[in-house]
């Protein structure tokens, strides 16, 4: 359990902030809720007696500063974060605390790494990019099955989700990620991000039991393309996802999450299927779940914990496979997902 210390979420009253401020209650933490909206705090506070209220805004250095006040760590859980994570960096290494979000997006990874890797090292600060179901979770069972290996030629992502009924977070952050592309795509290939406007083929992934072969949509390419050749040796990084799951994120219609039981979570479930190949060579690792939001808030609050308790494998901005020892943080995570090896 966590000793009390004090933890700022920028973005508490979105979904997947809800469920951060719920998790890090659990584990001890004492949360401050923060974002743009006063109102949709108060609203969120009223469930929660005694929670601080900080509204701030990432117009506004100094409303980010008072949020970030007396805090051991923030986790910016507010997107999209093209607009939200620099500044929220910034106030960070300004307070001079770690800072963890759970950004999906391809262009805001790639940024905090290119614009405050220097900076977080210099002033040894942690900042740990993408903690979360996308980028996170990928990046630990890639880092976990890599092993004793230092490279290897490839690593395969497949997301075999059900269904995805995508938050409104979700569908801004997507728009914002398809503006900065133009419409195109974006794939991690001969070491480096390309774009391209290829159409995206159609392929069957064989999942583990209870899943079997899927059909998928090649190169719907996630966060996995930063967070892993951030720190792996592997010059080619592709991402899968189940053609059901990608039409539903992708259609105007679907619906947003509905929750099922006292958590908040969703029905929907998730198979995480990680594949490393060196010459003629394979090693995988797959997590299985419910709920891809419900389940990024123990990710993120295990990150911070980890953190606060001098767990940590590097400082500056780093993802959670080279931050963290991947095998032993993929083990606290076995009450919110199975693993397969156990690692």
């Amino acid at each position: 359990m966590a000793t009390g210390h004090t933890v700022t979420v920028y973005g508490a009253y979105g979904h997947t902030g809800r469920f951060v401020v719920a998790h890090l209650q659990e584990r001890g933490f004492v949360p401050v809720l923060s974002g743009r909206d006063a109102h949709k705090l108060k609203a969120l506070a009223d469930g929660y007696p005694g929670l601080e209220v900080r509204p701030a805004s990432v117009d506004d250095p100094a409303s980010l500063d008072h949020a970030l006040a007396g805090a051991a760590a923030v986790i910016n859980a507010a997107g999209p974060f093209a607009t939200t994570a620099a500044p929220v960096i910034e106030a960070a290494l300004r307070a001079g605390i770690p800072y963890v979000d759970v950004a999906a997006e391809i262009e805001a990874n790639a940024d905090t790494f290119t614009q405050f890797t220097d900076r977080a090292r210099d002033a040894g600060t942690a900042i740990v990019p993408a903690m979360a179901f996308y980028g996170g979770l990928g990046d630990l069972l890639a880092t976990a099955a890599m092993g004793d290996w230092t490279e290897a030629d490839e690593a395969h992502i497949a997301y075999g989700l059900d269904h995805w009924a995508p938050t409104d977070g979700t569908r801004a952050a997507g728009k914002v990620s398809a503006e900065r592309r133009n419409g195109r795509r974006v794939r991690f290939t001969k070491g480096q991000l390309e774009y391209h406007s290829d159409d995206l083929p159609t392929l069957r992934w064989s999942f583990p039991d209870p899943v079997g072969q899927r059909a998928v949509i090649g190169e719907f390419t996630m966060a996995d393309v930063v967070t892993i050749p951030s720190h792996l040796s592997i010059p080619e990084v592709r991402t899968y996802m189940t053609t059901e799951a990608a039409t539903g994120v992708a259609s105007p219609d679907s619906p947003t999450p509905t929750a099922v039981d006292e958590q908040g979570r969703s029905a929907q479930t998730f198979l995480v299927d990680v594949v490393v190949r060196r010459g003629g060579t394979e090693r995988r690792a797959v997590a299985g779940g419910q709920d891809i939001y419900a389940v990024t808030a123990p990710l993120a609050v295990e990150a911070v914990h980890r953190l606060l308790t001098g767990r940590t494998r590097t400082v500056g901005v780093a993802s959670a496979g080279e931050m963290f020892d991947a095998p032993d943080f993929l083990r606290a995570l076995s009450p919110h997902i199975s693993l397969e090896p156990a690692p």
